[in-house]
């Protein structure tokens, strides 16, 4: 179509500049629908300029940042693609386990977003903003040339460092619930899902529909037949999905180079040719790793017919069901030798009277398992789970796959009710603060006065994460409440999710302050306190109870609540934690699935266990001063669990 035709005169007449800034007013998907009009319409939208506009627009990283992530990709469309896929992973998200806290913030890095768990650890002597923070790498989506996505999980096994590929199924736009699984895939279409659907998306309807496109088979032939192939993972039973991961994972695995080990995210623009020097580290650094996800560990170097490579991303299924029958055939032979046990102990007087009376109730748990009521615990058992065989019978290829999704959550006081045998990290609502809930956000702190240094008495103070939100209650009173995400003590204290503290904002405190100045003599200004509840000892671990205190708002940016009856306080501060990783210092992984969702019940700090090393990974600090690193290694930051 003709310019004049589509009315495009006025917009084609205006200078690239002038309409880069009218292109504001617009989304990606309306001028990709502009650039449909004609010929003329498509050259002017392809602009770098315009798409320039759009990714400074999406927020995700700074002008400056976005001119040197554009080396690593085709055009700044490319780049905006990418960057508009991935924001909706930034933030934190948690897990349950363990109860110390499982922090994990998603961060830019070049041309990708790093997902780096914050290590529960104590304040060194440098404090909170100049002090290395501890962090481990969990997973990176990285941005490939034209735009697309791929997946690399990290993990650490047998002292070795790996990646772990696998394929981003999709990013809903409002998830809150990030879940590592195991997809099959078809061979004839390369690397073409056969989505396996998540436990989000399994309905009836949905595979009905599918199966009427089918040909040569009778309508009920098609449901039984593609009712067999759309298992999802989720269906699974946790046993069967824990193997899954675990044999796919050990297969898919690539030994970390020495470059991929390096840097995840820019330095501090402070220092010019510093920067400059990592930028270019992390260019290297990708096109390393896209190398070794497309061609694999050992063919990196391979530049002729590179198509010949194999995917590293994907398994033969018959690789798959041969590793889980020679797993099979251990677990048989182990449940021999458990039955020949429990049959010598049922030789026993009170084996037999057991047995008896368990026939009684109609629960006999006799060797021959021909009775009804066992019939009936496996036909539901069987119901419950989908069998893992049906699930191999979807595709012919196997491989990792990252969905972030929207699930309908309950919550109590800010703190999402999560499943405990899903291998899922689950996002936490970050509010800014504006007016009327200024206290919104991340803080930290530790406990004592003044804040942020340790005392000659207590070289270490356990580091609190908290995130601070408001809540309405029924009538119609204001709460900000405290939910603890991290704590940095040897042995949990207090559950993960719970409120340190729960303050009424519209009701004013009138207990003095017990302190005149702070660290540097200088005096205390109190700007406004309020009357709230701390956490205290109550009905067990699980279920605390509550005692009097007040919060204080203190000019320079700090809160400080303080227990009433026992004068106790903790004192916080407003974090950045992406400028705190980027100073921060990396510490070695956890096994792949640990490392991204640490399912088993601990109230010690499992992931402290990997920081105890001499030999530390990259860190982003270009220069950290050996005395400090030498008092960090002498404090329990490095415990072993």
């Amino acid at each position: 179509m003709e310019s004049d035709s589509c009315g495009s005169g006025l917009l084609l007449a205006l200078p690239d500049d002038l309409f880069a800034m009218v292109s504001r007013s617009l989304s990606p998907r309306d001028l990709c629908n502009l650039c449909l009009c004609c010929r003329s319409l498509f050259s002017l939208v392809a602009s770098e300029k315009v798409w320039l506009t759009q990714c400074e627009m999406t927020g995700v990283v700074p002008y400056g940042d976005l001119i040197e992530w554009r080396r690593g990709i085709s055009s700044y469309k490319a780049l905006c693609r990418f960057l508009i896929t991935v924001k909706p992973l930034l933030g934190i998200w948690v897990h349950q386990n363990p109860e110390l806290g499982n922090v994990v913030y998603v961060l830019p890095g070049f041309v990708s977003v790093v997902g780096c768990r914050i290590i529960p650890q104590e304040l060194g002597p440098l404090g909170i903003e100049d002090g290395p923070l501890l962090w481990a790498a969990v997973f990176e989506i990285i941005g490939d040339f034209d735009g697309s996505t791929v997946f690399f999980l990290h993990g650490r096994e047998k002292e070795n460092d790996y990646f772990y590929p696998g394929l981003l199924n999709r990013i809903e736009k409002n998830c809150n619930v990030l879940l590592l699984e195991v997809e099959t895939r078809e061979q004839t279409s390369g690397s073409k899902l056969v989505h396996a659907r998540s436990f989000i998306d399994h309905s009836d309807k949905e595979q009905r529909k599918i199966c009427r496109s089918d040909s040569g088979l009778s309508r009920s032939q098609k449901l039984v037949e593609r009712s067999e192939l759309m298992v999802p993972f989720s269906r699974l039973a946790f046993g069967d999905r824990r193997r899954l991961l675990e044999i796919v994972t050990s297969q898919v695995r690539l030994r970390a180079p020495n470059l991929a080990r390096g840097p995840l995210f820019s330095h501090s623009r402070n220092d010019e040719e510093s920067f400059h020097k990592y930028m270019m580290l992390l260019f290297e650094r990708k096109s390393l790793l896209m190398k070794l996800y497309k061609l694999g560990e050992g063919n990196i170097d391979l530049k002729a017919a590179p198509e010949l490579a194999s995917d590293p991303t994907q398994l033969e299924v018959s690789e798959i069901r041969k590793s889980l029958d020679h797993s099979s055939a251990i677990s048989g032979v182990l449940n021999v030798e458990d039955g020949c046990t429990q049959v010598a102990k049922r030789k026993t007087f009170g084996g037999y009277f057991r047995d008896s009376f368990k026939q009684i109730l109609g629960k006999s748990s006799s060797m021959n398992g021909s009775r009804p009521n066992s019939k009936k615990g496996s036909s539901s058992s069987e119901n419950k789970y989908a069998q893992l065989r049906d699930f191999l019978k979807s595709g012919d290829k196997i491989g990792l796959t990252l969905l972030a999704s929207n699930m309908k959550l309950s919550s109590y006081r800010a703190w999402p009710n999560m499943h405990d045998s899903r291998f899922a990290l689950y996002k936490l609502p970050m509010r800014a603060a504006t007016t009327g809930q200024e206290y919104a956000g991340l803080w930290g702190g530790t406990f004592g006065w003044p804040p942020g240094r340790p005392s000659e008495d207590k070289p270490g103070k356990a580091l609190f994460f908290l995130l601070l939100s408001y809540e309405e209650n029924q009538v119609g009173q204001r709460h900000l409440i405290a939910t603890k995400i991290l704590e940095g003590t040897h042995y949990v204290l207090h559950p993960n999710g719970s409120p340190m503290f729960i303050v009424n904002i519209d009701e004013p405190s009138l207990d003095p302050f017990p302190w005149d100045t702070d660290a540097d003599s200088l005096p205390v200004v109190i700007q406004n306190a309020f009357v709230g509840d701390g956490i205290a000892n109550g009905y067990g671990f699980r279920y605390p109870g509550s005692k009097p205190g007040s919060l204080y708002v203190i000019q320079g940016g700090l809160l400080a609540f303080m227990w009433k009856e026992s004068k106790a306080i903790l004192t916080l501060q407003r974090l950045n934690l992406q400028e705190l990783l980027k100073k921060g210092e990396r510490v070695p992984a956890l096994p792949p699935i640990a490392n991204f969702s640490y399912l088993t019940k601990s109230y010690s700090n499992v992931f402290a266990g990997c920081a105890n090393t001499t030999n530390c990974l990259a860190s982003p600090r270009l220069c950290v001063d050996d005395q400090i690193l030498a008092k960090y290694h002498g404090t329990s930051f490095y415990w072993m669990v």
